[in-house]
């Protein structure tokens, strides 16, 4: 595994819980426009809701994208901009669209049973999550 970021450390956890909070808080813009606008409008033309599992399944893909975009090639969310960390691959290469699909389809599981990958960070030699951990990516510090 390379040396962790230009200054020479991992993220802290709290440090990388607390740019995930703030992430969130600017996810209720986009979700607000991308999601609910969306579905807003189509009730008032159509005069018809759409079922909660079509707009669960919006949301999960307006997610998707908005991740993978910012995760791929080099690009971070703002959230990452702020908390000044960067997503690697194992080797300190820039990720793959491909490999981005994997960490944001295994971030899920990671948060959604009782945050067991988060937790797992706390375990880890790296101090990395387990969906980093499987997806071969890996957050430094800038």
């Amino acid at each position: 595994m390379p040396r962790p970021g230009a200054s020479g450390k991992w993220p802290g956890i709290p440090r990388r819980l607390a740019s995930m909070a703030y992430e969130c808080l600017l996810l209720l813009a986009v979700a607000a426009v991308l999601v609910v606008v969306p579905h807003i409008l189509l009730g008032a033309f159509a005069h018809r809701l759409a079922s909660p599992i079509v707009v669960r399944a919006h949301c999960f893909l307006v997610l998707l994208v908005y991740f993978v975009w910012f995760w791929s090639n080099g690009r971070r969310t703002l959230a990452m901009k702020t908390w000044r960390m960067r997503l690697l691959t194992r080797d300190g290469g820039p990720v793959r669209p491909a490999q981005a699909l994997l960490r944001y389809l295994l971030c899920w599981p990671s948060l959604l049973i009782g945050g067991a990958g988060i937790l797992w960070g706390f375990f880890d030699r790296d101090r990395q999550f387990l969906h980093d951990r499987l997806a071969g990516t890996m957050l430094v510090s800038e």
